[in-house]
């Protein structure tokens, strides 16, 4: 508590030492001299009190500060203009083991690993100037830590002048890892949808191949009954039976007839064969990732087989209308836009009974259309519907994730792909791309 300021006299003042007199107008000087050192005084305990009233409000602010860069995970690290170090957080300390007493005053580039000094001291020089993402390891009390990636910002004084730096870093070494995994899970969302897209289309492609093999096998039995009654004539022919009685088996067995019918028994049966083999080289083509430098695609062909698959193996009864020109060939990966276009049209199977596939080539583009007569998209999902884990499904029928795939390849192709609604109704994607 301060002392409260004095009080004039209520007495006469006492006459001076030697006793003499004062005069009125003495007397009226010594109290205007008391009056002034009252004033004085007074003046004094009100600049201690506001002085006072300053230091705690400083003393808050430094611990507010103090209890910031403490709580901070990002290490914090603060140069003066010569590029000493004058203030290290915990999170410093604490990635590096090291106490940050002994810190104090070093150059701010012994704080860093010795193969890393080079690239500190260049930028220990750019006062004024801010590094970004420059990507060093700390010294620390077991030899060096992980990479830790530094952004250096000048810090200025009150009069607006260079004062120094502060470095922000983090270590890039959780970031990295949870980098990759993110990078893994979108891998496996993407192969997932892939396979989730091939699922779809197993009854398509089932009944693709069953035509085939079907025709294939029933070759198979006619050339089976064939064997047989080739041997029996081949082994009567060899016993020397007479000529009339060969003659009569000849006709009997039908050996003209099946030598005529031979050609075209193995010629379908090497053509049932090689269709199978054309189904599976697409399955595969869609099983797999693509590899390999970008070839030559009949992009109209693609979309006749995507068509044609999902008709097949899709429940509902959607018409599918297919009027695409020839010369829509692009570069690319057969299977990617296979995945694509099979994505737009069972999209479009979902939505309405009626789809229409249509395509033109203009000015070195390829443009393709997938319309359905459905109830389009809503304005306010137009800007969503690529965005990843958007659908209007109900949940469990969708995933979301086959048109942010879909946008995905397209753009890796070199084009775009935009939606929009028809004016007489339903929902359009219209796909660009550099021809091929």
């Amino acid at each position: 508590m301060h002392p409260a300021p004095h009080k004039l006299p209520s007495q006469p003042l006492p006459p001076p030492p030697d006793g003499t007199e004062l005069s009125d107008m003495q007397e009226t000087a010594w109290i205007e001299v008391i009056r002034k050192m009252e004033e004085v005084y007074s003046d004094l305990i009100q600049y201690e009190v506001e002085l006072e009233t300053k230091n705690r409000a400083l003393e808050e602010a430094q611990r507010f500060i103090t209890s910031v860069m403490s709580a901070m995970s990002d290490i914090l690290v603060v140069c003066d203009s010569k590029s000493r170090v004058q203030q290290v957080n915990r999170a410093f300390c604490q990635l590096t083991g090291l106490d940050e007493a002994g810190l104090i005053g070093q150059p701010l580039r012994h704080l860093f690993a010795v193969e890393d000094e080079g690239t500190v001291s260049r930028f220990c020089g750019r006062v004024g100037e801010a590094v970004r993402d420059c990507e060093v390891r700390l010294k620390a009390r077991d030899g060096v830590t992980d990479p830790v990636a530094v952004n250096c910002s000048t810090r200025f004084d009150t009069a607006g002048h260079p004062a120094g730096l502060v470095l922000l870093g983090r270590p890039v070494g959780e970031l990295r890892r949870a980098y990759e995994a993110l990078k893994q899970t979108q891998q496996q969302l993407v192969q997932s949808e892939k396979m989730a897209s091939l699922g779809r289309l197993v009854a398509g492609v089932a009944h693709e191949l069953n035509n085939p093999i079907s025709f294939v096998y029933g070759n198979v039995h006619a050339l089976q009954r064939y064997r047989t009654r080739l041997i029996r004539y081949l082994d009567a022919v060899h016993s020397d039976i007479p000529a009339a009685e060969r003659e009569r088996l000849r006709r009997e067995l039908r050996v003209d007839h099946m030598l005529a019918d031979l050609d075209p028994l193995i010629a379908g049966t090497l053509e049932g064969a090689a269709r199978v083999s054309e189904i599976v080289k697409s399955l595969r083509r869609l099983s797999f990732p693509n590899v390999g430098e970008p070839e030559r695609v009949d992009l109209a062909a693609v979309a006749r087989t995507a068509a044609q698959w999902v008709a097949k193996g899709g429940r509902s009864r959607t018409e599918i209308t297919v009027d695409l020109p020839d010369g829509m060939v692009v570069r690319g990966q057969t299977g990617q836009l296979h995945q694509v276009i099979v994505n737009l049209v069972q999209n479009a199977c979902d939505a309405g009974d009626a789809v229409w596939l249509t395509g033109a080539v203009s000015a070195g583009r390829v443009r393709l259309e997938v319309v359905d007569n459905g109830p389009g998209i809503a304005a306010d999902h137009l800007l969503k519907v690529f965005d990843p884990f958007f659908t209007t499904k109900p949940v469990g029928q969708g995933t979301g994730l086959g048109l942010w795939i879909s946008y995905g390849i397209i753009r890796d192709h070199g084009g775009t792909i935009e939606p929009g609604n028809r004016p007489q109704g339903g929902a359009r994607f219209v796909v660009d791309l550099p021809a091929g």
